[in-house]
């Protein structure tokens, strides 16, 4: 017999038969997202005296990317991706065409585990390329060319099904990362689904094409609702933050999530939100100019690269040379060898303490630095946020301590995961607490560079 619903699998059963309402707000995203994304592009830039409350150009910059992302970031490590199965509008687009597309099967180079890495890496290396957070026509250029193939490529595959944002969405391994700490997730009773003995069961229209039946993670789950109540075993449910990580066992660790979180979310973001305020950045690059200069090599220093390969708005005085935009590259991919490769160091020192293959334990402990890479994406973005805030005229005194608890609350929660993590080990008390020392290295490293950006520099 069916236990009474709980307050949350009734939201959970809400968001099932209320589905209209959910495609009503979606489509609602879309058209406000279109619209930000493509009016001011067509608009000349912000001149003096502009502002978030005159200039559309100025409100749709701090709309993606002060407010839009940031809180992006929070809401999947609160609630898991809601924003995917709710409020994306690329993931409402890419299942629109699904369903009046060609309905093609998913080929096998499309599946191929390592294009969210991938995909992250080069998105977040021409973003900055393009400088996608200052200018409406690269934000044109990176979001809505992300739209039209996410829309191209569900016309082509699946049938009514998101093979985009499964496959190839340049956010969607950083979102299943980061869900697996939500305390909401869409819990699936094995037992009850196979006891289940209703006739005519329809099956549940799951837009990631997940296994409902033998799903345990919240990962891949887009919380959209669908499938809230179906034979009786599907519910909304809570759970302590992270349990999913302490309880994940190594054999069950990705290779591809390990790097996209220790190369990608932890290297190559914090390279792209650094180069900008680095000295080193400006030392090496005038170094490099200055011996081109004694060479009488000007090829690198000319500034005539197009706007959509490189940053080029002379109207605004901001224009990259060739040798700026090799900088960039330069500097994000160095930040990424160094600061992954510490961390993977350290992780290889902990899992080489641990029974089993010291490479696949050393996959598993980067789990425990999701909320390292989580909060400190959060913390890059809402950087974007308090720029655009103090352009306003609005000062925020107590933000460096606000900024230093976030990393302090960051780091106590992925020791606390790992910690959690080494104690289901069969191993011996000290091996237990090398891993965890080795652990707490890797973390170390992770912070230092924010402290170099927040107040060193």
């Amino acid at each position: 017999m069916r236990q009474p619903a709980s307050p949350l699998q009734r939201v959970g059963d809400a968001m099932r038969r209320h589905r209209r309402a959910i495609v009503g707000i979606q489509w609602a995203v879309v058209v406000f997202y279109l619209a930000l994304v493509t009016v001011p592009a067509f608009l000349p830039l912000p001149g003096t005296g502009s502002s978030i409350l005159n200039n559309l150009t100025l409100l749709a910059q701090f709309m993606f990317w002060g407010i839009w992302w940031p809180f992006v970031i929070i809401s999947t490590l609160t609630l898991g991706r809601v924003w995917c199965g709710v409020f994306c509008p690329e993931g409402s687009l890419t299942e629109l065409a699904s369903r009046h597309g060609l309905g093609r099967p998913v080929p096998r180079w499309l599946k191929w585990g390592g294009w969210p890495f991938a995909a992250f890496i080069i998105t977040t290396v021409y973003g900055q390329l393009v400088s996608v957070y200052e200018y409406p026509k690269a934000v044109l250029l990176v979001l809505g060319g992300s739209t039209v193939v996410a829309v191209a490529v569900g016309f082509i595959y699946g049938k009514g099904k998101r093979v985009w944002c499964r496959h190839l969405c340049p956010v969607s391994g950083v979102f299943a990362l980061l869900s697996r700490l939500a305390p909401l997730h869409f819990k699936v009773d094995r037992e009850q689904w196979d006891a289940a003995t209703h006739a005519n069961l329809v099956p549940v229209d799951c837009a990631p094409l997940l296994d409902m039946r033998r799903m345990k993670s919240g990962s891949q789950c887009h919380m959209c609702g669908r499938c809230s109540g179906h034979r009786d075993a599907v519910s909304l449910t809570s759970r302590l933050p992270g349990s999913e990580v302490v309880n994940l066992k190594p054999a069950e660790a990705s290779a591809w999530e390990a790097r996209l979180l220790v190369f990608g979310i932890i290297g190559t973001a914090v390279g792209a939100f650094q180069w900008s305020s680095s000295p080193w950045f400006v030392t090496a690059k005038t170094g490099v100019a200055e011996w081109l200069i004694e060479r009488d090599s000007f090829a690198l220093l000319q500034d005539n690269a197009p706007w959509w390969l490189l940053t080029h708005y002379p109207e605004a005085n901001d224009v990259f040379t060739w040798l700026d935009g090799l900088g960039v590259v330069a500097y994000i991919g160095a930040m990424a060898l160094v600061l992954g490769g510490w961390t993977t160091l350290c992780l290889r020192l902990g899992g080489a303490m641990l029974p089993g293959s010291a490479k696949q334990n050393a996959r598993w402990l980067a789990y425990a630095l999701i909320p390292m890479g989580g909060l400190g994406v959060f913390l890059g973005l809402s950087s974007l946020t308090v720029t655009l805030l103090k352009a306003e005229g609005i000062v925020m005194p107590w933000l460096p301590e606000v900024r230093g608890t976030l990393l302090a609350l960051a780091a106590l929660w992925s020791m606390a995961l790992a910690l959690g993590m080494l104690r289901r080990t069969p191993s011996s008390l000290p091996r237990r607490l090398f891993a965890a020392l080795a652990v707490a290295a890797g973390v170390a490293g992770v912070i230092a560079p924010w402290l170099f950006l927040f107040y060193l520099w």
